[in-house]
């Protein structure tokens, strides 16, 4: 079920809100949670039964693990370990399995010269996402982050259906203490959630499919065989950059304001990634919350920066080569990957000369931000070319002819034309300009306390509602329900 379809929105989303609002305004707080739990398995299984079958199982196994951890991680400390080790290698094998067996087999046949031939497995969707969270999950109770645990609140951390798809991938006690308020949902949290909500809608629906419109001929073009002169290959390019940008943008969105419409507070998973002045910026604003989980369980773990800069770059880039595998089974991702390890090490080692040179200003001044931020979006743009690409052919082709190779002139049969890089220009001034969804209604994720974590709500903040956003919510709300004549996937639910 899609957050972009008329049976989420007309249907599926105002059921779950009266029946979860409903079993609160009686006082059944603990019911309510377990009818979202239900709510979140239809929500899922909508796509197709079959999934459930994976869902389930791995919900029941992983709280099977962390329990057994938890119980252990005192006095048997060995046992724990080897619980954890089993939970994890479970996990990645089930991932390993539906998303990667056939590139396996495909690489193999091909280095071999061998004919295996294997059954197309179905990537269920989601199963990227919710693996990460489940492993989190079980290295957090090893680590001793985990307190308490029932199977109702495990349950609904990993299926709770706003962000069981495509995230935020979220800490257990960013939402966990959430589930055990009391009482009714305060209704300016409600407001807020629909404002967020409604924004997400409209970034999707008229923004990134409109971008859609620009970069999928281009590069369908290009994986033809088609030779694009240089404006239809940089059309096709940063109509991509735009369109990933507001497709995940509006995913975000929807994804907290659905939370937040039940009282859950997810943490923020998109900041203005292309206002960033440095790759190391961009990855603070790009995907937030997986920039965190592969600092805190892959990269820290690696050993960080713990061993030197040359032991830093290895972990940088084994992280970032993962990180782009981990989007998708194909060798694009792991060049994509590979491209953002080798900007990431670039950056660290200029912040390092820039600092034994004494005769740099100590502050970055507006001339080095502005050249910042236009060198770090061109190196973005160059990336997503490789995330874009049916494969590592097409991806070359366009990037050659985005440099001219294919001459500088202008076809009359160029893809998109001047309507494109009008389009195009205006979504990127957006993007480059306006203040992002967190800005506009004074959105902050959940607080998380240091000694005994324990997620709290937030401030209210300077934002409230009025009815000039009543209008304008209205009025965007409807527009984007209007243009739902044809329904797309996000695009990171492919991952």
């Amino acid at each position: 079920m899609l957050f972009n379809s008329y049976t989420f929105l007309l249907v599926f989303l105002p059921a779950s809100l009266l029946i979860f609002h409903g079993l609160r305004r009686t006082g059944l707080e603990r019911a309510s949670f377990l009818a979202l739990i239900l709510l979140s398995l239809v929500f899922y299984g909508y796509w197709n039964p079959v999934y459930l079958l994976l869902l389930v199982p791995l919900t029941v196994f992983n709280f099977a693990i962390a329990s057994g951890i938890i119980a252990r991680r005192l006095h048997r400390r060995f046992a724990a370990r080897a619980l954890l080790v089993a939970g994890i290698a479970t996990n990645l094998s089930v991932l390993g399995y539906f998303k990667y067996a056939n590139f396996f087999v495909d690489n193999l046949n091909s280095l071999l010269g061998a004919n295996i031939v294997m059954a197309t497995i179905v990537l269920p969707l989601g199963i990227s996402f919710f693996t990460f969270q489940k492993i989190a999950f079980l290295v957090d109770a090893y680590r001793g982050r985990v307190d308490r645990l029932n199977f109702l609140d495990s349950s609904l951390f990993v299926s709770f259906f706003p962000q069981l798809i495509a995230g935020p991938i979220v800490h257990h006690a960013e939402v966990l203490p959430q589930f055990h308020r009391r009482g009714r949902i305060p209704s300016h949290t409600l407001v807020q959630g629909a404002t967020i909500f409604a924004i997400g809608l409209a970034k999707k629906v008229l923004l990134a499919d409109t971008a859609a419109l620009y970069a999928t001929p281009g590069f369908d073009a290009a994986s033809n065989g088609v030779a694009l002169d240089a404006l239809g290959a940089w059309s096709a390019a940063l109509a991509y950059t735009a369109q990933l940008y507001f497709d995940f943008s509006g995913y975000s969105d929807m994804a907290i304001g659905g939370a937040l419409m039940f009282g859950i507070r997810l943490p923020l998973n998109f900041a203005s990634p292309y206002k960033a002045v440095s790759i190391i910026d961009f990855w603070r604003r790009w995907h937030i919350t997986l920039s965190r989980f592969l600092r805190d369980y892959l990269y820290i773990s690696l050993g960080g920066n713990r061993h030197g800069s040359r032991r830093r770059h290895l972990n940088l880039m084994l992280t970032m080569l993962l990180g782009g595998l981990w989007h998708g089974a194909g060798w694009t991702y792991v060049i994509w990957g590979g491209l953002h390890g080798i900007y990431l090490m670039i950056n660290h080692g200029w912040r390092a000369i820039r600092e034994r040179l004494s005769w740099m200003p100590r502050t970055v001044g507006p001339v080095e931000l502005f050249l910042g931020r236009g060198l770090t979006f061109l190196a973005v743009v160059v990336g997503w070319v490789f995330f874009r690409a049916a494969n590592i052919e097409t991806a070359f082709a366009v990037l050659r002819s985005m440099v001219g190779a294919n001459g500088l002139e202008v076809s009359a049969s160029s893809i998109g034309g001047a309507t494109a890089t009008l389009v195009v220009g205006a979504l990127l001034l957006i993007a480059w300009l306006a203040p992002n969804t967190q800005e506009l209604v004074g959105y902050q994720g959940p607080t998380v306390g240091a000694n005994d974590p324990r997620a709290t709500l937030p401030p209210k903040g300077s934002w409230q509602p009025n009815l000039r956003w009543a209008v304008l919510i209205g009025g965007l709300s409807g527009l984007s329900i209007m243009s739902l004549s044809k329904v797309s996937e996000f695009l990171y639910f492919q991952f």
